[in-house]
């Protein structure tokens, strides 16, 4: 019995031998044309990918200031920014917090800077002219502070004005001078803060400055601003001792309150359906 002849082995067709598909009717598909006529186009630039892994390519700038580590300073003082705010303060403590406008403000530290006290430059130079027998010059007319100083003038009833610094801490220093001064009848004003006032006198913080004399040429601007401090300090004083500060609630307990009325409104709508 003879065996069937061998068959040849298959070949594996490759892809140059495939390039285009059959041919139906004569007519070629749109799509393999414009497929076949796309060609790489070689870039002047080549692709490189970063790798931001450990010791791979520098990370993109982020903002990291949840996870930065500050100063224990800069942290008490947020803390006790918050808890200010959320604890119910007393009027006593709240006045601190209404200081004078920025306007008003910045037309006291303009009057104020023409008082300023000498510093130890020109003292001596008034010094030195006074010993030689020259003309002695007058003691200039200037600002007075330091607590101490200003808490006997005001009770002495020789301060015009009185300037209070808002972040003294402790509050104690100056917690009682807006009384003493309305008290006495003395214009006082808050504003912000130690470190300004301290820039006035040459030092680095001051609690509180007084004014006891002012030039002729300086007189009606002063009268100005006595009269607006008076209104918002002196003449408000029933409606500062009446008013509370902090009891405000944070960002989540107030998302809270919120679902809680969006709820209650809804059950309130939907009992008034079926009635």
């Amino acid at each position: 019995r003879s065996r069937p002849p061998a068959m040849p082995p298959k070949t594996k067709k490759t892809k140059s031998q495939d390039t285009k598909p059959a041919v139906k009717g004569g007519v070629q598909k749109a799509g393999w044309a414009k497929a076949a006529s796309k060609t790489p186009k070689a870039s002047v630039w080549e692709k490189k990918t970063r790798n931001f892994g450990i010791g791979g390519d520098i990370q993109p700038p982020r903002d990291l200031t949840r996870f930065t580590k500050w100063p224990r300073y800069v942290v008490m003082q947020r803390k006790k920014r918050v808890l200010q705010q959320r604890l119910t303060v007393p009027p006593a403590l709240n006045q601190f917090t209404k200081t004078l406008d920025a306007n008003t403000a910045a037309n006291l530290f303009k009057l104020l800077k023409e008082y300023r006290p000498e510093d130890k430059a020109q003292k001596k130079a008034r010094l030195l002219k006074t010993a030689e027998g020259a003309d002695a010059a007058a003691k200039p007319v200037v600002i007075k502070h330091g607590i101490n100083h200003v808490t006997k003038l005001v009770e002495e009833k020789k301060a015009s004005l009185v300037v209070i610094a808002h972040d003294v801490d402790p509050i104690e220093i100056v917690l009682y001078l807006p009384a003493l001064c309305r008290k006495q009848g003395i214009p006082y004003c808050i504003v912000k803060g130690k470190a300004r006032l301290g820039q006035v006198v040459h030092k680095k913080t001051a609690t509180v400055l007084a004014l006891t004399n002012i030039k002729n040429e300086d007189r009606q601007q002063f009268t100005q601003l006595v009269t607006v401090v008076k209104s918002q300090y002196n003449d408000a004083y029933d409606e500062i001792r009446k008013r509370w500060g902090g009891g405000e609630l944070g960002l989540k307990s107030q998302a809270v309150l919120n679902r809680r009325l969006k709820a209650a409104a809804k059950d309130e709508a939907d009992k008034m359906k079926y009635n």
